[in-house]
């Protein structure tokens, strides 16, 4: 499997959002008293006047969010991804999404790569709660250049959106001059056997399977599907109708993620053999990001084994 450098989503966060200070004047952030770990602490040093540490009050962080939103303000709002969408759920559905206002919910510590911290700290349903919530966009970057990209791309589009990033580095994938665009997937690698559909930190994954698969003769596809929600729909398709069979990646509960959303589109359009790699319905155990990810079956030789099980059913 290819060598990659590792680089932090958040960091890259916190360096851009100094970089948009300079240029949005408007631009106000957001924190609910965990500034060094999200990396706003960043945009703090900085600009300590357009900067508003909350406590830990995550549900009252959104309310006035919405609030700066309503006087013209370009809002990022900050906390670990099982607060911002355990705790403040009915305040981003009601005071945000509800009236469309333009706040950027920016949220770190996502699924169980968090690690040692355990359950309390691993938002492993964030994508689920989050997509079924009207208004809203769901971007989970897979990686530091793509974050950087992400986070100008919302902070220049109105309207709502969650963005999710893990705790931590993880492979670079792109370089500098990589072209995001929201509800647009990418295509990392092309193939013609069977499609690898991935989000976040199982995007490196879904690659290096690709590369232990055509060890063995398979020509696997591999999409990055950044975008949950608006999802790209036409991608899927083209997937579907080019491949035949389909396996998703996530960092997630199998249960309404990227892989609930990807089987939604092909079961009301094209049905084609597909399978799912995420935690099941399962809360996760404390433990280091590696062996989590081993033990709750998220690696490339968990994809490989998916892959092969579908093109079984595929072949019938």
């Amino acid at each position: 499997m290819k060598e990659r450098k590792l680089a932090s989503c958040r960091e890259a966060y916190g360096k851009t959002l100094v970089e948009l200070g300079k240029e949005i004047p408007n631009l106000v952030v957001l924190d609910s008293d965990l500034a060094v770990s999200t990396k706003t602490a960043e945009f703090e040093k900085v600009f300590p006047a357009r900067f508003f540490n909350m406590g830990v009050a995550e549900q009252d962080m959104m309310s006035v969010a919405a609030g700066l939103a309503t006087t013209g303000k370009v809002v990022f709002a900050s906390t670990f991804a099982v607060f911002a969408t355990g705790r403040a759920w009915e305040q981003v559905r009601i005071s945000i999404a509800y009236p469309r206002l333009n706040v950027k919910i920016v949220a770190t510590h996502g699924g169980i790569v968090t690690g040692e911290d355990g359950v309390t700290h691993q938002a492993t349903e964030d994508i689920a709660i989050m997509r079924v919530i009207p208004n809203l966009s769901i971007i989970v970057p897979a990686d530091a250049p793509e974050t950087e990209k992400v986070i100008r791309a919302v902070a220049e589009t109105f309207g709502p959106v969650y963005i999710r990033l893990p705790r931590p580095k993880i492979p670079v994938l792109y370089e500098e001059d990589y072209e995001f665009k929201i509800g647009k997937a990418v295509i990392m690698r092309e193939g013609r056997d069977v499609t690898i559909i991935a989000a976040g930190v199982m995007v490196s994954h879904a690659l290096d399977a690709a590369e232990m698969l055509k060890k063995d003769g398979i020509d696997a596809r591999v999409i990055n599907m950044h975008t949950i929600k608006p999802l790209d729909k036409e991608i899927i398709m083209k997937a579907a109708h080019e491949t035949g069979a389909i396996v998703t990646a996530e960092e997630h509960t199998v249960i309404g993620g990227l892989g609930g959303a990807v089987a939604e589109v092909l079961v009301e359009n094209h049905a084609v053999p597909m399978a799912r790699v995420g935690i099941k319905d399962m809360f996760a155990e404390s433990g280091k990001p590696q062996e989590l990810l081993e033990k709750y079956g998220l690696t490339a030789e968990d994809i490989v084994k998916a892959v092969n099980d579908v093109l079984k059913r595929k072949s019938r």
